[in-house]
């Protein structure tokens, strides 16, 4: 693997390019790892960040990283990331910048589901403005409106494709049944869902998506276990044996582990289930101490 050589540091710096590339809709070439921008917002994606020039500092360090696909929301912040995204980024040179219309937040703990039709053409040319763009390539329903009828909602965004606003379809927390009945209006490019190694509804539409050629795009990839009493963290390329996906249980009976280990998630192979001061139980080798980071 080559690692390209940070010319202002001197260091070795990974770049996504690694990851390797997936066409979307078989057109839009992109690098498999991208950046999920609700982060540049405050606690709970509410109001600014606390440090606003670090967040444009890291926006612009992305093309020197390789990622060239940014994925937001107009919800985010509300409106905040994607400000913060166009005043680092714009004019995107050779960079895919997608977002999300279709959700509200009245207050910081709320993600409310609209589909009516004017409200969403009304906030994705609210997005168009703030990120500086006059169509989408790639655009996302946030969510569906289950309060109506979702056909409803589908037509109305093949109108959008059809006029021109935007050029590729991705769905947000659906599945197969949603998946397929917005197939019939439009193709679905993208399906971006919440999953991760313990977060695992979502496991027909991966398959789903796999035999479709459907992109799937995870949200809470690596996550933080510790609230749901079972795998405290993922870590990668940290075991000391070597292995490149490590779970870390909290207890010898941890009955998630041991699901996560016997049916990992497709696609992710898990190579070693250790805790801090037990042993690798592939390698038989004593992990010292918090090696977990």
């Amino acid at each position: 693997m080559n690692v390209p050589v940070d010319r202002t540091t001197g260091t070795s710096r990974p770049s996504a390019a690694e990851a390797g590339q997936y066409a979307i809709g078989g057109q839009l070439r992109v690098n498999r790892l991208g950046f999920g921008a609700r982060r540049i917002t405050g606690r709970g994606a509410w109001g600014p960040p606390d440090d606003r020039d670090e967040c444009l500092a890291t926006l612009r360090m992305l093309p020197r990283l390789g990622i060239n696909i940014v994925d937001t929301a107009d919800s985010y912040g509300p409106e905040m990331s994607e400000d913060l995204i166009a005043e680092a980024l714009f004019p995107y040179e050779n960079i895919l910048v997608t977002t999300k219309n279709g959700q509200v937040r009245p207050d910081p703990e709320s993600w409310v589901p609209v589909g009516k039709p004017e409200f969403i053409m009304q906030q994705i040319k609210m997005s168009m403005r703030r990120l500086r763009v006059d169509h989408f390539d790639l655009w996302f329903l946030h969510r569906i409106d289950r309060s109506l009828p979702r056909d409803d909602q589908f037509a109305f965004v093949k109108s959008l494709q059809r006029d021109g606003l935007v050029r590729f379809i991705g769905l947000s927390e659906v599945d197969v049944d949603d998946i397929e009945a917005a197939s019939a209006y439009f193709q679905v490019s993208v399906v971006q869902n919440q999953y991760n190694l313990k977060l695992r509804k979502y496991d027909a539409v991966i398959d789903y998506c796999a035999d479709h050629h459907i992109a799937f795009m995870p949200w809470t990839r690596r996550a933080d276990f510790a609230a749901g009493g079972s795998c405290r963290r993922i870590a990668r390329d940290t075991c000391p044996v070597g292995h490149s996906v490590v779970v870390a249980p909290q207890s010898d009976d941890d009955r998630d582990t041991r699901d996560i280990q016997a049916k990992p998630p497709r696609g992710v192979r898990v190579r070693c289930i250790v805790a801090p001061g037990r042993r690798c139980v592939q390698g038989n080798r004593k992990i010292r101490g918090e090696w977990l980071s």
